[in-house]
Order: structure tokens, then C-alpha cells, then sequence
């Protein structure tokens, strides 16, 4: 659950320092983003906490994280962008197995 909230939160925090005069149109566009995780209903089982979307789902592959980047390069399509790399990064956080 933490993970999900993450979603909502880090687009928040981004919102409210690079964006803040703009915040009704930007946290709408980098929700908007989620949904790369359409390629989870394409998986078996959807949802897997243990599995490591980065490289496993479509929208998850390397190519398509380059494509994010070109995207956030392009400023009418920055937020986009931002949003996808922003996602992929917390997905990608799943993928560390932390030592405690």
C-alpha cells in the first residue's frame, strides 16, 4: 500500500516545487501517467508485490523508460515525460532488495 500511495505523493511533492502556479494542470497530467500500468492487466497474476516491473511489463521495458526521456525532453511534453520517469523510478524501486 505504501507503494501505491508513493504514486500519489511524489507527483504532489514535484507539484508543489517546480510547479506550484501551474499545480491544477500539472498534477492532473502526471496522474495521467499511470497509466503505463495498464500493461499489468496483460500479467498473471495483475498484481504481484514481489515481482519487479521494470523489464517485465511492455510499458516497463528500457526502450519505452528511453522513450519517457525523450518525452521530458520536449517541453509541450515535459510533464508526460516527468510523470513516466517519475513512475518508472518508484516501480524500479521494488526491483532493490534492501539489506536490513
Amino acid at each position: 500500500m505504501f507503494h501505491i500511495s508513493l504514486h500519489f505523493l511524489v507527483p504532489a511533492l514535484l507539484v508543489s516545487l517546480f510547479y506550484r502556479d501551474r499545480w491544477r494542470r500539472a498534477y492532473p497530467v502526471l496522474m495521467a501517467t499511470m497509466v503505463v500500468d495498464i500493461d499489468h492487466l496483460w500479467a498473471n497474476p495483475i498484481y504481484d508485490p514481489d515481482r519487479c516491473s521494470i523489464g517485465f511489463h511492455l510499458l516497463h521495458q528500457p526502450e519505452f523508460i528511453a522513450l519517457y526521456l525523450v518525452l521530458a525532453l520536449i517541453p509541450k511534453m515535459r510533464l508526460i515525460g516527468i510523470g513516466c520517469l517519475v513512475h518508472m523510478a518508484l516501480d524500479g524501486l521494488d526491483c532493490v532488495n534492501f539489506i536490513v
